[in-house]
């Protein structure tokens, strides 16, 4: 058996798709008499700054011999990568293996890929001593790890994806609304990040200038096949199934609040230090804490209504916040309210006037003006919390591809998803 793995093809600009070129290359394999007998799309570091959106990288599995598979790769990457945008620097590797017969250490690099930042230099040493065939530059490192994805991914999910006539690329898409919906809430929570209900908003279109006209998500290939069948749309020039690590945290690690790195993402438990504060944009800022050491957070605003339950937290509630860490501040994709505060210290009230009291001056507490009553400090006020214990998200207009949906289970305390 023979794995072909690619990647880095597309442009953020001029357009195109790595997963389009890999579907390119499984109909010139079959063309040329082989069989592809699994798809594999794998989603690498979402901070790795050189990438488009996803950061996918594509493998297939073939009977072909690796040597005309490698041939039919490079020539299709060479017609269809758009090498024109400078950041673009495509990458082929070929293996003579199968997805679980992949040597130890192509799983551990395939590992790393999602959750590190890796260089060429890494990616060609490994490629020589094993004697893989590869051709290009920088995408050779998700092709490689793509190759070690089978032995590499624990949990995986599907994605349907179907593609446009390329001659339409660049107009809009034509995607029957009503019948996506309709679709997404008959196959839900099977099928997850189809429509954002509350946005109003089709996730299954892309935005950007290449040939995906539609994709759809879920945790069997039944399902999305189903759904996929169930929109209308404009033609669909050619569809493909994809085995993925989409929709699993498999970018997340456990990290401290002192040991966090860059370019990379955590699950890290802390302390909310302060009232969460709106800035410029609509951002929402905060910071936790884990002893001496502190963390700022964000709630960009394209998280929309996420930034509601960020503004929710409270100093003093104990937190597990997800996200990638850029910057010195960690991105914040969900995040879990561990326990929370139930009272707040305020100024006194005046019990005679119910005004405010002022204070009487450092360490003498405080005074009403008016009454001359007094108080020794601030007082314990209820607190009353609109905010539950558990998991909160991000909606699926704002989710990264590798984040994981609360719908699908296997967190450790209570959901309250998104749809």
């Amino acid at each position: 058996m023979t794995l072909v793995g690619l990647d880095d093809t597309d442009s953020r600009e001029r357009g195109m798709c790595t997963t389009y070129v890999a579907a390119r290359v499984a109909d010139a394999i079959e063309a040329a008499g082989g069989s592809v007998d699994r798809r594999l799309l794998i989603r690498l570091n979402p901070a790795v700054e050189c990438k488009t959106r996803g950061n996918a990288a594509l493998c297939l599995e073939t009977d072909l011999d690796p040597a005309r598979a490698f041939d039919l790769a490079v020539g299709t990457v060479e017609d269809l990568a758009e090498v024109a945008d400078p950041r673009t620097d495509p990458g082929v590797v070929v293996a003579d293996a199968t997805a679980e017969t992949v040597p130890d250490e192509v799983a551990t690099f395939a590992r790393r890929a999602v959750r590190e930042r890796l260089t060429v230099d890494e990616a060609v040493d490994l490629l020589d001593r094993l004697n893989y065939r590869h051709d290009g530059g920088r995408g050779r490192i998700g092709a490689l790890a793509a190759v070690g994805s089978g032995r590499a991914v624990d949990d995986w999910t599907y994605e349907h994806i179907a593609y446009r006539d390329l001659d339409r690329c660049g107009t809009p898409r034509e995607v029957d609304r009503e019948s996506a919906f309709a679709a997404a809430d008959d196959a839900y929570p099977d099928a997850w990040d189809t429509v954002d209900r509350e946005a109003g908003e089709l996730v299954c279109v892309p935005a950007a200038p290449g040939p995906i006209l539609y994709g759809i998500r879920g945790d069997d290939p039944e399902t999305v096949r189903e759904v996929a069948a169930a929109v209308e749309s404009e033609p669909v020039a050619r569809a493909v199934t994809y085995r993925t690590n989409q929709g699993t945290d498999a970018h997340l690690r456990n990290g401290t609040v002192e040991t966090v790195r860059e370019g990379r993402a955590y699950r890290v438990d802390g302390v909310v230090d302060a009232t969460p504060e709106t800035r410029a944009g609509g951002h929402v800022h905060l910071t936790i804490r884990d002893g001496d050491a502190t963390l700022p957070c964000v709630a960009f605003e394209p998280t929309k209504r996420f930034r509601d339950r960020v503004r929710n937290l409270r100093p003093g509630d104990r937190v597990t916040a997800c996200g990638e860490v850029g910057d010195g501040t960690l991105k914040l994709e969900k995040f879990a309210l561990r326990e929370r505060v139930r009272t707040e210290r305020v100024v006194p009230t005046c019990p005679d006037c119910g005004r405010s009291m002022e204070s009487a001056g450092r360490n003498q507490g405080y005074r009403c003006r008016d009454c001359g009553t007094t108080a020794a400090g601030r007082v314990e006020r209820p607190l009353d919390r609109s905010l539950d214990l558990g998991w909160y998200e991000v909606p699926p207009c704002a989710r990264r591809h590798v984040a994981k949906p609360l719908v699908r289970g296997g967190f450790d305390a209570p959901t309250h998803p998104e749809r």
